[in-house]
């Protein structure tokens, strides 16, 4: 009986693949358990919502050095960060550099407010990403498809096709190959990043999604790159235009 209930459940989860199979990219919502999915669905009991509350706080907190505050010049955030979030990661022709949005915010809290940088995963940093990203949660997600922007996505594309650790594992091998499958009771994601950042189950916070990459390259044993690395920067950009299609969900759960 008990190898024709794994049969069944194994079945199960490949004929969902295959329902699934044909509507595009699918976001890591549809393979989570209903209960998980309940918690993202309700601000109210989203556990990520909590940095969402400091991201409103800080906000409008003062710069200790020059008394200047984000709220002093985005003043109604629903309005002035509605549809920024899914503009990053682009490259800034300002700073002269391709960026995400943790970056894009570091660079205004050192320009405008005169302060000292956030570190990376930070929960202050990931408070005010979560406030942002939720500004555009429903929109699409998007890519920029300029000169300056294409080179990291193909950088990013050889970097996920890349085996690499003791494993000798792709991110494709998991994510690409092999999605729907069960992995130790899981069924394996696409691993698509519409919902970043999210809160973790297995880790009990909230994470970013360089956080992420860093624990999916630990998992396979391999050395992973640096916070705002230019791989991982390269990573986010082809994986954001693998999500092209999906909506954003920020902030989300994941198991």
């Amino acid at each position: 009986m008990k190898r024709l209930a794994l049969i069944l459940i194994i079945c199960a989860a490949h004929a969902h693949a295959q329902t699934l199979a044909g509507s595009g990219p699918i976001s890591g919502y549809d393979f989570m358990e209903p209960t998980t999915q309940q918690l993202q669905d309700d601000d109210f009991i989203n556990p990520a919502f909590f940095l969402v509350d400091r991201g409103l706080a800080l906000w409008d907190q003062p710069s200790p050095t020059n008394s200047k505050s984000c709220g002093n010049c985005h003043q109604d955030i629903e309005t002035d960060m509605y549809d920024v979030s899914r503009q990053y990661p682009k490259y800034d022709t300002k700073l002269s550099k391709f960026i995400n949005l943790e970056m894009k915010i570091n660079s205004e809290i050192v320009n405008k407010l005169d302060a000292s940088p956030l570190a990376p995963g930070s929960e202050d940093l990931l408070a005010l990403t979560s406030l942002i990203g939720l500004q555009s949660r429903g929109l699409p997600m998007a890519s920029a498809s300029n000169a300056e922007t294409q080179p990291w996505i193909e950088r990013g594309n050889t970097i996920y096709k890349t085996k690499r650790g003791q494993l000798n594992l792709s991110c494709a091998d998991c994510h690409q190959d092999h999605w729907g499958d069960r992995l130790r009771g899981d069924t394996i994601s696409q691993g698509q990043i519409n919902a970043f950042p999210i809160f973790r189950l297995i880790w009990g916070e909230v994470g970013s999604l360089q956080r992420m990459f860093t624990w999916c390259m630990n998992a396979v044993r391999s050395e992973p790159y640096n916070n705002d690395s230019d791989e991982y920067l390269a990573l986010e950009a082809f994986l954001t235009k693998r999500a092209q299609g999906l909506t954003i969900e920020t902030p989300g759960v994941r198991r």
